[in-house]
C-alpha cells in the first residue's frame, strides 16, 4: 500500500514506475493490492522512491499484522478502496463503450461497402447499444437497482438476520 502512495504522491502510472523499476506491471499491481514483494522488488522500489528497503518492509510487515489481528479498515481506507472500485468501474465503462463505437463504424462501413440497400448493422448497434446504455446507467448510479443496499440486504438474508 504504501508503494502505490509514494506513486500517487509523485504522479506516476503503473507502467512509469515498472518502468524506472526494472520491474514488470503485473509486478507493480500485486504489490499494490498487497501481495509480498521479494527482496530484489524491494530493492529497485526504494531505489526508485530514494527510501530505505526497511521503510517498504516495515509497512508490509504492519498491514500483514492488521490483516492477521483482523482489524477493520479505518473510514478513510474504506473510502479509499470505493474510490478505487469506482475508478475501476469507470474504466470498464470507457474501455466498453470505445470497442463498441469501433466496431459498430467498422460494421456500418461494411454494411455500406457491401450492401448499402439493406441497413442491417442496425440490429447490433441496438442491441450492443442496450448492453453499452445499461453499463453506464449502473456505473453512473443513475438507475441502481442492485446497489449497495440491495447487496446488503441480501447478505442478510443469507445469514438470516433480520433487517
Amino acid at each position: 500500500m504504501i508503494v502505490r502512495k509514494l506513486r500517487l504522491q509523485r504522479g506516476w502510472s503503473q507502467e512509469q514506475l515498472a518502468e524506472m523499476s526494472g520491474l514488470s506491471t503485473r509486478t507493480i499491481q500485486r504489490i499494490e493490492r498487497g501481495q509480498t514483494a521479494g527482496l530484489e522488488s524491494l530493492k529497485s522500489l526504494a531505489a526508485v522512491f530514494e527510501v530505505q528497503v526497511s521503510d517498504l518492509k516495515q509497512e508490509d510487515r504492519i498491514v500483514t499484522e492488521e490483516q492477521v489481528v483482523g482489524s477493520h479498515p479505518t473510514e478513510e481506507q474504506d473510502k479509499e478502496q470505493q474510490a478505487m472500485e469506482y475508478v475501476r468501474d469507470l474504466k470498464g465503462f470507457y474501455a466498453h463503450l470505445t470497442s463498441y463505437v469501433v466496431v459498430m463504424i467498422g460494421l456500418i462501413v461494411i454494411n455500406l461497402l457491401t450492401s448499402p440497400d439493406n441497413f442491417w448493422a442496425k440490429w447490433p448497434l441496438m442491441g450492443w447499444g442496450i448492453g453499452v446504455i445499461s453499463h453506464g446507467l449502473s456505473v453512473f448510479e443513475v438507475i441502481n437497482l442492485f446497489g449497495a443496499d440491495w447487496e446488503r440486504k441480501q447478505v442478510e438474508k443469507r445469514l438470516g438476520r433480520k433487517l
